[in-house]
């Protein structure tokens, strides 16, 4: 074993392993086979693929469909199916298709839109018939978003009819076993659905909804996954005991199904997610979200208990759960293997991996698995992380030198860090750079009090928090104190830019697509989440201080840290004027920086080059900052005013 610096160890991992990393959606199982979503980096489209019983993986769709939608920006819920028969949409029109079969023709069965994608579908089902779709649909008309359900013929053959409107949002419209009741979700501003949802339940004359009765839900109460059993009795998951618990209607009532302090529901960014499905011993297979594992978990609603699967796969970053009779199938992950489409017969215990997000065997001699740790953090709370050592077989540190540390901060500022098998963050760790994944409060997967800690403290919460991260480390003497780095995307990119401006506890940082004008980001995001930030800091125009205060932009004066952006130009959730709104304070206060600009890309990084640019660009702005030389050959980044 050779001694070198950390941060300039060799390594196997390379970022063309990231890069070409895929991730999966809405995996669903048929008596012939398993349907999903890939996502390909190197074709930059997402691709509904089939495996049958016996054979290999086949591409549905031709070459060039992608497969995915834009409706509240994020998507999901991008496809479905009726038996063999197709319904998806395609990107590029946003139109919805069908196609009869894994070898069929796809064929628009929705109208061009007067407006380049002013037409959205998705989160579909089909009449028990198969002749009428129902599905979420978004109109953008000018300046104006409408969200409704709607049903069409499923042929083509007509225009679509409004079914059900008058509230910002929809989503989960469900059909019952009979075809006689349909079930669904709804919202307004200025609540995200993860705060408060309704859910409705009315009688179907064909496809006409007729009058809606009120299941569930409210202003505090969050519905999710509403879905019927076998036998016609409605299902749901609600969070009003304080943590995302599974629930059913018998008659008049609502009853609790087997009450657990842990997670079913998930926050909504994307539709269709599922978390549990029906079995035909009446078991009930769900993903139980227990904040630093996911384990598949068969629950017994006679008995109320429940009783992990114990099949080694145990993150999921999103619930993908379906059932068709005993074999189940979804999209899980561990820390020693990538994201995977899993198939698992719930009688025999036979577990299936049908598709790895990764084709490039990696020696776990290279892999570090995370501890998940608390960290004390203000008000005499605990913060929860992964924290990531430097592996790797061959080299050492220096015995009187600390590996740096990045704290990586996810998104929305509500969704959660899993440990899974990821291969950026194994970039790091690999070539001797701890990391440590905060789940500050607000994420997912700690119940519904930890998320309310966020409430109208975006900014000072999730700050602390990482922060207590870093020196919780610091005083284990796990890492060198005068290197710690922060990065995060989105949401998190906020966070790092507002950690590196009002504190000093980071040396430097990378913001991915970040907010940094907040009064701003208000006047130019989309509708799903023009109101968000009224959770998050307070409603306007009343906390327009607030608003001033915590906006980085404003005071970059104080933000004296190196940090690099980085920023999709096609981005419609944080727009690209974010990231040049602090470009131009950075140069005006000769703060070292650098900034990279991707054509074509949006709210996230989706082609295989940009992935690995953006990795690359981010280790080499942090070799530079801490003083360690990398030792792969990568295009360095040229930093202003350092």
């Amino acid at each position: 074993m050779k001694e070198a610096p950390y941060g300039s160890w060799v390594s196997p991992l390379g970022s063309d392993l990231a890069a070409a990393t895929m991730s999966f959606e809405r995996p669903d199982p048929c008596g012939d086979g398993v349907y999903w979503l890939e996502s390909r980096p190197h074709e930059g489209r997402t691709v509904l693929v089939f495996k049958p019983c016996e054979g290999d993986v086949v591409d549905v769709v031709p070459a060039g469909f992608n497969v995915r939608n834009s409706v509240h920006e994020y998507g999901g819920g991008a496809y479905f199916r009726s038996g063999s028969t197709l319904f998806f949409t395609n990107f590029d029109d946003q139109r919805l298709y069908r196609q009869d079969g894994v070898h069929g023709e796809p064929h628009p069965i929705t109208p061009e839109p007067p407006e380049p994608r002013s037409l959205r579908y998705a989160d579909g089902v089909v009449t028990a018939d198969g002749n009428t779709v129902i599905c979420v649909r978004e109109r953008h008309e000018g300046e104006n978003v409408i969200n409704e359900l709607v049903a069409l013929p499923a042929d083509g053959s007509g225009d679509a009819t409004t079914i059900v409107s008058g509230r910002d949002f929809f989503s989960y419209p469900r059909i019952s076993p009979d075809g006689r009741r349909l079930a669904w979700t709804s919202w307004d501003h200025p609540r995200m659905p993860f705060i408060g949802t309704d859910l409705w339940v009315a009688e179907l004359a064909g496809a006409q909804p007729g009058e809606p009765r009120h299941v569930a839900g409210g202003e505090s109460e969050s519905i999710f996954q509403p879905e019927w059993s076998p036998d016609g009795t409605l299902h749901f998951v609600s969070d009003r005991s304080g943590w995302w618990n599974l629930y059913r209607e018998r008659g008049d009532d609502v009853e609790a199904v087997a009450p657990v302090e842990a997670e079913l529901g998930w926050m909504q960014w994307l539709f269709a997610w599922s978390s549990y499905a029906f079995l035909p011993d009446g078991r009930v297979a769900c993903i139980l979200n227990r904040g630093s594992s996911q384990p598949l978990t068969f629950l017994d609603p006679e008995r109320g208990t429940y009783e992990d699967a114990g099949i080694g796969f145990d993150s999921a970053r999103a619930p993908t759960l379906r059932a068709d009779e005993n074999r189940l199938v979804w999209v899980a992950a561990s820390p020693t293997e990538p994201q995977s489409v899993l198939a698992l017969d719930a009688e025999t215990g036979e577990l299936e991996v049908l598709r790895r997000a990764s084709t490039h065997a990696i020696d776990p001699s290279f892999v570090s698995v995370p501890e998940p740790i608390g960290c004390p953090t203000t008000d005499g709370e605990t913060a929860y992380a992964l924290y990531y050592p430097p592996v790797n077989p061959d080299f050492a540190g220096p015995r009187d030198e600390r590996p740096p540390l990045v704290v990586s901060i996810h998104g929305g500022p509500t969704s959660q860090s899993v440990p899974e098998l990821n291969a950026s963050l194994q970039y790091l760790t690999s070539r001797g750079v701890a990391v440590v994944d905060v789940n500050y409060g607000g994420s997912t997967g700690y119940g519904r009090a930890y998320v309310e800690r966020l409430k109208e403290r975006w900014g000072p919460v999730d700050m602390a928090d990482s922060i207590a991260a870093g020196r919780y480390l610091i005083e284990r003497g796990e890492v060198d104190g005068d290197r710690v780095a922060i990065t995060g995307g989105s949401a998190g990119g906020y966070t790092t830019l507002y950690a590196l401006t009002f504190e000093d506890f980071f040396a430097t940082g990378a913001s991915f697509f970040g907010v940094t004008d907040l009064i701003a980001f208000n006047q130019t995001t989309h509708k799903f989440e023009s109101h968000y930030d009224h959770w998050l800091l307070g409603p306007l125009p009343e906390a327009t201080q607030i608003y001033e205060e915590r906006s980085p932009a404003n005071y970059a004066d104080d933000l004296k840290a190196p940090v690099l952006l980085l920023q999709g130009l096609d981005d419609k959730v944080v727009p690209p004027s974010q990231a040049e709104i602090m470009v131009e304070a950075l140069r005006r206060n000769q703060v070292p920086f650098a900034y990279i600009a991707f054509e074509g890309e949006g709210h996230g990084f989706r082609k295989e080059e940009n992935i690995r640019r953006s990795l690359e660009a981010t280790f080499s702005f942090f070799a530079q900052v801490f003083g360690f030389e990398p030792a792969d050959e990568i295009d360095p980044v040229e930093i202003e005013n350092l």
